[in-house]
Formats: structure tokens, sequence, C-alpha cells
């Protein structure tokens, strides 16, 4: 699968989870300000950056939003087009009309891709995304059986197939976002009960069937980095993603940094008590997030209503969509459910903005409504749906490896180390 002489992300250092990152000191850029410009790492990203929210953008004012020297950023720029990573403008411009003309730089999104695998309960989604977070291929591959070996092999070779479409462009690394207990550090799915998988070691397993680097994380924890680099929520102060499907998990990142926690076990909010829940959750308690609000329930209580059949939630939206009444209250009284439960977090962390990944409140009003209602009108204005809402799952596995990218870009080649 890899291609000769393409750049590639580096593995994670073990470090890498506590790097400092910039912190803004103007309110007129949403971009954080280098913190210490001789931390390469901190001033490439921020650069990179830079060029990504701004671009087409002078390094003039790249200088000025990041705080750096014209002429660090200038070395950063020519070390990234050496990369292939951005291009400069065919002509020059003058500001306002006056003074010498300065010629823009933006990214180059034609060269490179990053491979996402995201592998959910139902389905793994495999996809191809630029280095503006763009979905250009994908594919959805349901599940037969969930043993990992089997499940990985078929990623790959879908991934495979997915980058023999796109000849021109070259693969940077492959970004694995999983439900339950993932371990970035080591690319460890240490639990995922739902999948029956143990200690399963995603990062080796994938890395020697595509031959790139692959990095693997909580799907949650990759949403909330998708937000802050390709969302409305990036440059923010403090971010919390509540994710909502057949697992039920939460994501929070502050200063640009995503908590993970001890062996990256942050997020495990699937046994928080629901009040007056009913559902009996496989842990043997009565009542517990996960079970109360996951898919799996939704479709059992739809069928039970005599809405649909199967275990698909989609076509419990489309009944809904279709005016069914009992399709619209189970999916208004979830997403009041889910509303309650991040009004909860919010009490905890305090977070500038919410965002939420559940299916009635990406298809349907009533449900962002409900949602809102129950995390309480003086908070409603802060939590918003998803910023991808006809591609989370292909967007989460792609983040995973375009977080690594962003974070330390000139890592894309052993040349620039």
């Amino acid at each position: 699968m890899p291609r000769a002489a393409a750049p590639t992300l580096a593995s994670p250092s073990p470090s890498s989870s506590s790097r400092p990152s910039p912190s803004s000191s103007s309110s007129s850029s949403r971009i954080p300000r280098a913190a210490d410009s001789d931390r390469r790492r901190t001033s490439a990203s921020v650069v990179l950056r830079s060029v990504l929210e701004h671009g087409p953008v002078a390094r003039s004012t790249i200088a000025r939003l990041t705080g750096l020297s014209p002429a660090s950023v200038t070395d950063y720029c020519a070390r990234f087009a050496e990369l292939g990573l951005i291009r400069e403008e065919s002509a020059p411009r003058r500001s306002n009309g006056v003074g010498r003309p300065h010629v823009p730089v933006d990214l180059d999104a034609s060269r490179f891709v990053v491979a996402g695998v995201h592998v959910a309960v139902p389905y793994t989604t495999v996809a191809l995304l630029d280095l503006r977070g763009r979905v250009l291929a994908r594919r959805e591959l349901k599940h037969e059986r969930t043993d990992p070996g089997w499940v990985l092999a078929r990623a790959a070779e879908a991934l495979r197939a997915l980058l023999d479409g796109v000849p021109d462009c070259r693969p940077l690394g492959v970004g694995v976002a999983v439900g339950g207990w993932v371990d970035r550090e080591s690319g460890t799915v240490v639990e995922h009960p739902m999948l029956g998988w143990r200690d399963v070691a995603v990062r080796d397993v994938l890395g020697a069937r595509t031959g790139l680097p692959v990095h693997v994380d909580g799907h949650a924890r990759a949403l909330v980095n998708a937000e802050r680099l390709f969302g409305p929520a990036r440059g923010g102060g403090s971010v919390l993603h509540l994710f909502v499907g057949n697992v039920v998990d939460a994501a929070f990142a502050t200063n640009d940094e995503v908590h993970h926690g001890p062996r990256s076990q942050a997020g495990a909010i699937a046994h928080l008590p629901v009040p007056g829940g009913t559902e009996v959750c496989d842990c043997g308690r009565v009542g517990c997030l996960q079970a109360e609000l996951s898919e799996r329930t939704l479709c059992r209580r739809a069928r039970e209503a005599g809405v649909v059949e199967g275990t698909n939630p989609m076509h419990v939206v489309a009944a809904a969509a279709g005016g069914d009444p009992d399709a619209v209250a189970l999916l208004v009284r979830r997403a009041g459910a889910v509303g309650r439960a991040a009004r909860l977090l919010l009490d905890v962390l305090n977070p500038e903005t919410v965002v939420v990944t559940e299916i009635g409140i990406i298809h349907r009003e009533d449900c962002l409504a409900a949602l809102r209602e129950g995390v309480g009108t003086e908070r409603a204005a802060f939590v918003v749906p998803t910023s991808f809402p006809d591609s989370v799952l292909a967007v989460a596995g792609g983040s995973v490896a375009l977080d690594v990218l962003y974070r330390d870009p000139l890592a894309a080649s052993p040349q620039a180390i």
C-alpha cells in the first residue's frame, strides 16, 4: 500500500500528549500565539494551523497571528513547501492596493491524503480525507463477525482499494477511531465490551497490513480534535464532545489539549446513573447512561412500539420524517435525556462549547430543541450538533491522523527532523 518516497506521520512519542500548546494573547485571533518560539514543534504547529484557518494568507499575517518573527514564519513555510504541505499562490497581492506585493501561501490539499478507520458496533467505516479534513472517498463494511483480526483485515483491504482510486495522492498515515477504552499511547483497544474486544493491538495489526504509520484514539476524542481543527470550535478555550450511538462516551479539550487521563481512560461515562432509568445494564445495575440512551435501546423501543423492524436507527429517523408520531416521540424523548446528561457534564466541566453527536439531534430541529431544553435555557446557546452531520464517522477516523500532522507537521518527513 505505501507509495515510494512519500512523507509519513511519525508514530507519537510517549511525551506527545503532554506537549505544551500555545495560548492566545490576542482576542482578534482564533489561532493560539506561540508561548515559546524556540519550541520547534509548537511553533511549526501554530504556523500550519494559521495556514489551515486563514489561507490563502500572507507570511506577515501569520507572523502577526502567531507572535512568531517574520524570519521564523518564512523558514517554516519554506520547510512546509519542501514537504508539499503548502503552496504559494500564483499571483502576488497588494494590501489595499499599495506597498510591496506579497505572495500568499495556502494548504496544498492535492498531494496527500490520510486514511481513516472508524470501528462501530454494526459496521466499520473506511475513508480518505484531504488536509482540510474533507472526505474524498468512503466505504462502509458491515460486520458479519466482530473478531478483531477479521475486522482489521477487511479495513486494510478496503483502504488499499480506496488508495488505488487516487493514484496521484500519497498517504501520510492511518487514523483509527474506536469506542470503548482506547489507549492512544500504545495504539491498543483495551476494552470494547460490545465488540468483545480486549487488549487488541490495533496499531500493530494495521501497521503491519498497510505499511503506514497508524494512530489510534477513542472516537469522542477524535471528534473533539475534528471540531477544533475544522469546525466552529477551533481556537476555542474549552470544548466538550458527547457521543451518543451504540456507545455513549465523552471527551473534553481545554487550551487546545484533549484530556486523556492515565492510560486514556478519561471520558468513560457509560455507567453514570440516570435518575428514573429502567434499563438493565450489562454491568448488572439499572439506569446506566449507555443502557438508557444507546441506539440498541432506541431501536428495541421502536420495535416494541411497532415503528420499525430491525436495528438500524436511521429507520427510526425515516419513520419520524414520514410523520410517525411514535417515532417522533422516541427521538425527542431521547434527545431530552441526552440534554440532561449534558447538563450534568456542564456542571462539572463548565466548557465554553458542548458538541453533541446523536442521530436525532443531527437530523431534526425538534430533537435539537429538546436537547437544549434538557440542558437548560441559560446554557442552551452553547450546545450545538456536530459540524459533520453527513460524515461524522469518516471524519472521526481521519482526524486521528490529522491531529498528529497538525501537532507536529515537521515529523511528516524524516528529512525534516
